[in-house]
């Protein structure tokens, strides 16, 4: 018994000795930037070619991300309802203050507000797959030209301020006429750095604004995007 766990032990032991190998192997330093004149001209293609104009205009918009949270959000009013599973959240984005059902059944107190915090996290990581190259531009954010370790040069963003996890940097790749293909990302949510995920399947919404529902993340995951719509009408919920 004890050579078994003696075994078991170096086991354990190289086990997590190689997942920091692995982790050091594929982990990538993220770029420093250089401020440029650049990132305006960058920034300004990107939003000419997804029409951002139309996106500003859009009062509402839903999509169910990845078959489970399906998301009608207000952007005017900053409402949003998120439902998944037997949950149901209508919240304030601003204030944080909403209803919470489960099974049908309002929620309050401690278990209220735990189900809206979830959301509101969900709607933060969930609404950046759909919305972030519309995002070069918020408060807090700080634009600079890099070229990454294969030669590849990008426009790097560093949300200092805002979401659920400010301090995350993402360095776009655009194609010849300027719309994102991808990114790669550093993020306190991920083990490694420098993991890229596509940006592909771009639709327009009826407003006219583009928006991507497809990406591959790390040549493996995929992150599908669907039942995409929006209008410039107050949505009902």
């Amino acid at each position: 018994m004890k050579k078994i766990l003696q075994v078991l032990a170096f086991l354990f032991i190289a086990l997590i000795i190689g997942l920091l190998a692995l982790r050091f192997a594929l982990n990538e330093k993220e770029p420093p930037g250089t401020q440029s004149p650049e990132t305006d001209q960058i920034t300004q293609t990107i939003y000419h070619n997804l029409n951002k104009t139309a996106w500003d205009s859009t009062r509402w918009v839903k999509w169910t991300f990845r078959g489970g949270h399906r998301y009608l959000w207000d952007k005017h009013q900053h409402r949003l309802l998120l439902q998944w599973d037997d949950r149901e959240v209508v919240l304030d984005l601003v204030t944080l203050q909403g209803t919470a059902k489960k099974a049908d059944i309002l929620l309050s107190g401690e278990a209220a507000d735990k189900m809206r915090q979830q959301a509101y996290k969900m709607f933060c990581n969930d609404s950046f797959w759909l919305t972030a190259p519309f995002k070069l531009t918020d408060p807090g954010a700080v634009l600079t030209m890099v070229t990454l370790p294969d030669g590849r040069k990008g426009m790097k963003v560093t949300y200092g301020t805002g979401g659920a996890t400010p301090g995350d940097s993402y360095v776009w790749i655009l194609d010849e006429k300027g719309t994102p293909v991808s990114f790669k990302i550093w993020a306190s949510i991920l083990p490694i750095g420098g993991v890229e995920a596509t940006w592909e399947k771009w639709i327009q919404l009826p407003t006219g604004a583009k928006l991507s529902t497809f990406h591959l993340i790390g040549g493996k995951m995929e992150s599908i995007i669907t039942d995409v719509d929006g209008g410039m009408s107050a949505p009902a919920f």
